[in-house]
């Protein structure tokens, strides 16, 4: 079986997700708070009493496949707010990991790379 840095990555994320609540404070279909023609292509919030690379709770994307658990990570890097985060895609199906990388690419024009469970790395 193997054992790369990304599993354990993964299993990591699992554990905070478990132990945390998932607040949804822009459901899908709603709008950017300051951009209010940007509108969410899936549930998205926070992880309560995480912390994440903005000082607030670790984002999360929610999809619709109920059970899949933590699927992806987004890492993002936002020159303007002069900050990097990951978002965690939780519970999404592939063509929702596609609506969130072009909702953070070519919507909101982030720099940014999703990494897959279970892809290939060369560890850390």
């Amino acid at each position: 079986m193997r054992d790369t840095a990304s599993d354990r990555y993964f299993l990591a994320l699992d554990e905070i997700v478990r132990g945390s609540e998932v607040v949804i404070d822009r459901p899908r279909g709603s709008a950017h708070p300051r951009y209010p023609e940007v509108v969410y292509p899936l549930d998205y919030g926070y992880l309560a009493a995480t912390i994440g690379g903005d000082g607030d709770g670790i984002d999360v994307f929610v999809g619709s496949a109920t059970g899949a658990g933590v699927v992806a990570v987004a890492l993002t890097s936002d020159p303007r707010k002069r900050d990097t985060e990951i978002k965690v895609l939780i519970d999404c199906g592939p063509d929702e990991v596609e609506h969130v990388r072009h909702f953070l690419r070519d919507v909101l024009d982030l720099g940014g790379h999703i990494v897959s469970r279970g892809a290939d790395d060369a560890g850390v």
